[in-house]
């Protein structure tokens, strides 16, 4: 059970430094540190540190109303994860706007391997891969599309956001923290490991050869998004199977979320996950 609530008096209080300017100061790739917003996010971030899965906190800072409200959750942190409270003024000082949920947690992401991740995805697998995904409201959908599909891992190449952002957290409603996945390396060398694993490839386009629906089901999936507007390099889609979801001729696609909403329904569904 977590600590009895801390009360800060001061936005300059050193305790809570990390929370300051959190708009303008995302601690997202700084020593694998982020922050978790809101109290949906929260108990993603105490279902993972409990389960050990990859993902701790460090420490809690909410507005003194809100703590009767988020008391069930807080019991599911470890006595050693301080919690700080704070009144709407000084709460707002601290994060630089008015933070209206009045829920933030420091949270931290272990450092382990791809290689790991690789290990672990089971001998029936659906993997989502992200390239140059980098609007974070697409890449919180994406996770938790992947979530709502059962997808196994999530891989995003070195040109995608980083899905811990505070946004794209807050926008999977905690499903980053629940999902595993990966960050970097180039969309050829995360796809061709894939390949090697015998993952079957399908990468997603309006101009894909196949149609959604026709996709033969596989012991291990592997499913490839890239960005609105450009959508993936040609490279990869010359060099592995594509893939289309019919639709009205006046539109040229669908946006990245929404295109990855309906592909990973249908792969899940061929496949018996759904």
């Amino acid at each position: 059970m977590a600590a009895d609530p801390i009360v800060i008096d001061s936005a300059d209080d050193p305790r809570i430094s990390e929370f300051r300017d959190i708009r303008e100061r995302d601690l997202t790739g700084r020593e694998n540190r982020f922050i978790a917003e809101g109290t949906v996010v929260l108990r993603m971030l105490a279902e993972a540190h409990a389960a050990g899965g990859g993902f701790s906190a460090e420490k809690i800072l909410l507005l003194r109303n809100r703590v009767d409200g988020v008391q069930p959750i807080l019991e599911r942190f470890p006595a050693g994860v301080p919690v700080y409270v704070a009144k709407a003024d000084v709460l707002d000082s601290v994060v630089g706007f008015h933070l209206h949920r009045g829920v933030l947690a420091l949270g931290r992401r272990d450092d382990r391997g791809e290689a790991a991740l690789f290990d672990a995805l089971p001998e029936r697998a659906l993997v989502l891969v992200g390239c140059g995904i980098s609007n974070h409201d697409n890449a919180g959908s994406m996770f938790r599309n992947a979530a709502a599909f059962r997808a196994d891992a999530v891989l995003l190449d070195e040109t995608c956001c980083d899905p811990l952002y505070r946004k794209a957290l807050r926008v999977s409603v905690g499903s980053v923290l629940s999902v595993p996945h990966r960050r970097g390396g180039k969309a050829l060398d995360l796809l061709l490991a894939l390949a090697e694993r015998g993952f079957a490839i399908w990468t997603l386009s309006p101009h894909g050869k196949t149609d959604i629906r026709a996709i033969p089901a596989a012991a291990r999936m592997a499913l490839v998004v890239g960005t609105e507007g450009e959508g993936l390099p040609e490279t990869l889609l010359a060099r592995f199977q594509s893939a289309r979801i019919p639709q009205a001729d006046e539109l040229d696609s669908l946006n990245a979320a929404t295109a990855t909403g309906i592909a990973l329904f249908s792969m899940a569904s061929a496949i018996g996950r759904i």
